[in-house]
């Protein structure tokens, strides 16, 4: 592919190398990026709210239509918690922590 305006030939094992180093490239600086997020307290804070505003920590359950909405949001939050154990496990529990610090005051 030379130029947005080409087609991908998924058959060109050249054109799909490149399209796969790409999004290497991609998932590689969007995990670091992640990463940087978790190793300020700042930062945690604010993914911790994520994960509260997601639902992960709750049923999505309303016996309505309702808990489709709900299983959207908990779905973004549970990629998020798998990103979380995948990149910094480390930050997790420090996460825990300051979240119990905050609420408690």
């Amino acid at each position: 592919m030379t130029e947005d305006t080409d087609i991908f030939n998924a058959a060109d094992a050249d054109a799909v190398g490149r399209e796969q180093r790409k999004a290497e490239r991609a998932e590689s600086r969007r995990l670091a990026a992640f990463k940087a997020v978790m190793a300020t307290p700042e930062g945690r804070r604010y993914v911790w709210w994520l994960l509260e505003r997601c639902g992960v920590f709750r049923t999505s359950f309303t016996g309505d239509s309702a808990t489709f909405f709900n299983e959207g949001q908990r779905n973004v939050g549970l990629t998020l918690l798998g990103d979380i154990h995948a990149v910094c496990p480390e930050h997790y529990l420090t996460m825990l922590t300051e979240a119990e610090e905050d609420t408690n005051g």
